[in-house]
């Protein structure tokens, strides 16, 4: 990282210029609103994309690329459908991913059930129409009623009696974080470890400051595997954020006096834990070459199984926080993810908030990278790349045997 990495610098010019433009960020951020948390939601397609005169952007782009020798889509794991708020009492949802069509749904004693959208008697979708009726969601066609625990149809209004064997796929689920998450495993499996609660968010130590959603069109595993590619954090991630997401301009002469610096290092859990990984990444900025240590950020990232992280954010000043990412495939190269921020209630809001727009920008440059890439199984690595190698093979436990497959795919990305 050179000298730059623990070198000390004075408030000189560089630094003076710094805490000048976080001050117009900060009062344009105030007059959109400080007490409101951040939202922000990115369309597919939207980001990601460089532009093609007289072309639709991500569908050109999708059928352009060729996608290499996929994994399997679907990894074993849990998965985020919506966050709990979404949901009230005696709602139902509809939901599609993980090539399956769900029905969410909550009781008025306030408990979250994922069963089958298609009733089993005709194919009606249980979601579109469908109510909930004590412990159960009803039928919008027939009236057929299955309960969220098990499945079991318990009562048919026009039928006598009940057939034993009539009942609705039922999906395991839990709530953690805010969150309903749904447990997927390619061959009916149970739940083999459960998502951990992140305790000052149970006790309101850290309170809910934005959040972020986006859509990216490329294989889950691509994503995760940016933790153990630590190479590429400087030459993509270097660049200032004031040079915003477009690979066009990040480099740009007119934002060339900041730069960012990161130092990192990824490895796996060792059992019982061995669905988790770990990556631990300091930060810090230089300003027309002088270090600012009041960008100097340590974040503590642990992986959670194929499809959730945990970033902590550490920081001397600005206190403690966290950025819970949920990857969800939705279909076999669609992803969606999302960022939540929870941070100390008595920092002001204004600090998550621009914490995650930083984060939002660098996230955006990994898109465009993402959405256009070729996966390949066999990768020209050197030395230095040797976490790559190991993250694959980490992440390979969320595979089975019955993985669902995908043909190779000639005319490009469309499913």
């Amino acid at each position: 990282m050179g000298s730059e990495w623990s070198g000390a610098a004075g408030p000189g010019r560089g630094a003076l210029l710094f805490l000048l433009l976080l001050l117009l960020v900060v009062l344009v951020l105030l007059l959109l609103g400080c007490s409101r948390p951040l939202a922000l939601r990115r369309g597919p397609g939207q980001v990601g994309y460089l532009p093609a005169p007289g072309l639709v952007r991500r569908r050109t782009a999708r059928r352009a690329r060729r996608p290499g020798a996929l994994p399997p889509p679907y990894p074993n794991g849990w998965y985020r459908l919506l966050d709990s708020a979404q949901l009230p009492r005696g709602a139902v949802r509809s939901l599609a991913l993980l090539g399956e069509q769900l029905a969410a749904f909550r009781t008025q004693d306030g408990q979250a059930y994922v069963v089958d959208a298609y009733c089993p008697h005709l194919g009606a979708n249980l979601s579109a129409g469908g109510r909930v009726v004590g412990n159960c969601i009803e039928c919008p066609f027939h009236g057929w009623q299955f309960q969220g625990e098990d499945g079991k149809c318990t009562h048919i209004p026009y039928a006598e009696k009940v057939p034993e064997f009539a009942r609705v796929r039922t999906w395991p689920s839990c709530e953690v974080n805010g969150m309903l998450l749904l447990w997927y495993h390619c061959e009916g499996i149970g739940p083999t470890w459960a998502v951990p609660q992140q305790r000052e968010i149970v006790t309101g130590e850290w309170v809910f400051r934005g959040q972020t959603e986006h859509f990216i069109d490329a294989h889950i595993q691509e994503i995760p595997e940016n933790a153990a590619d630590s190479a590429h954090l400087a030459f993509l991630h270097g660049p200032g954020i004031l040079g915003g997401s477009d690979l066009r301009y990040t480099r740009s002469k007119l934002w060339d006096f900041m730069k960012h610096i990161w130092k990192a290092e990824w490895w796996p859990e060792l059992e019982p834990n061995k669905h988790c990984s770990r990556l631990l990444v300091q930060h810090s900025a230089t300003i027309f070459g002088k270090h600012v240590s009041l960008m100097d950020l340590t974040v503590s990232v642990r992986q959670v199984g194929p499809g959730l992280v945990f970033l902590i954010f550490e920081h001397a000043v600005l206190g403690h926080g966290i950025i819970l990412q949920t990857v969800t495939p939705l279909e076999p190269l669609l992803q969606n993810v999302v960022h939540k921020i929870y941070y100390q209630k008595n920092i002001p809001a204004i600090i998550p908030k621009f914490i995650l727009r930083a984060e939002c920008i660098q996230f955006e440059r990994d898109m465009t990278i993402w959405n256009n890439k070729q996966y390949l199984p066999k990768p020209l690595l050197v030395r230095e790349d040797s976490s790559i190698q190991k993250h694959r093979r980490w992440y390979a436990q969320f595979y089975s045997e019955k993985s669902m497959r995908l043909p190779v795919q000639k005319e490009g990305l469309d499913w």
